[in-house]
């Protein structure tokens, strides 16, 4: 049997709850008023980037409020893309674009897949973010990709984002976020050294995004 005690407790909890999340949801949803992930330097760590776009359905599909997809290449070596897909607060935050399930529907086989530590230019932090590597025709697709919260909030996973999405909501009345992919295209004798490249690449641009955060209010 319960305890009075631990009734009442449970009860409060309860309303605290409930009244938490009236509360969030009772504040306006912030709008961005001023965007800055277009100016993220197109030379990058001895790499110069061309701008791209996706195909019209493609950027329906994604939905972001602001997309970033450059190619970045140093010297005459294989071109390495970055993909930036950023969500407002009004749009949750967060993508339903997984490359988990994207991959596979495009006709590559995943035949590795991890986590790997990015170190901060400090060599005092590292951030940690998922690697993926998928094969199709003799072709190999090399990929970092993460979620960023907050701007300075970098997770692996979406559960991880959500949780800090829900924190920034209560705490900051924000709950923006991004999806950032680094990919490369090789052949299978050049898989390692593509993966190295993508670490190093990887670094700069965590350096860099919450510089060019969008702003909120």
């Amino acid at each position: 049997m319960i305890s009075r005690k631990s009734f009442l407790a449970s009860v409060i909890m309860l309303l605290t709850t409930i009244a938490l999340v009236g509360l969030v949801f009772a504040r306006p949803e912030p709008a961005v008023v001023q965007t800055g992930l277009e100016r993220l330097p197109l030379n990058l760590a001895g790499y110069h980037a061309i701008e791209d776009r996706f195909p019209e359905e493609v950027t329906r599909e994604l939905n972001a409020d602001i997309s970033i997809y450059r190619h970045y290449r140093a010297d005459a070596g294989t071109p390495l893309s970055l993909y930036v897909g950023y969500y407002g607060t009004a749009k949750g935050g967060r993508t339903g674009h997984n490359p988990y399930a994207c991959l596979p529907g495009a006709g590559w086989a995943i035949v590795d897949t991890r986590t790997v530590m990015i170190p901060h230019s400090n060599q005092t932090t590292a951030d940690k973010v998922n690697y993926v590597q998928a094969r199709r025709d003799g072709l190999n697709t090399v990929m970092l990709h993460w979620y960023q919260t907050s701007g300075t909030k970098v997770l692996s996973t979406g559960v991880g984002q959500n949780i800090e999405r829900i924190r920034g909501r209560l705490l900051r009345n924000r709950n923006d976020g991004a999806f950032v992919q680094l990919s490369m295209q090789v052949p299978d004798d050049q898989v390692t050294n593509a993966a190295a490249k993508l670490q190093q690449f990887a670094g700069n641009v965590l350096e860099q995004l919450p510089k060019y955060w969008p702003v909120e209010r």
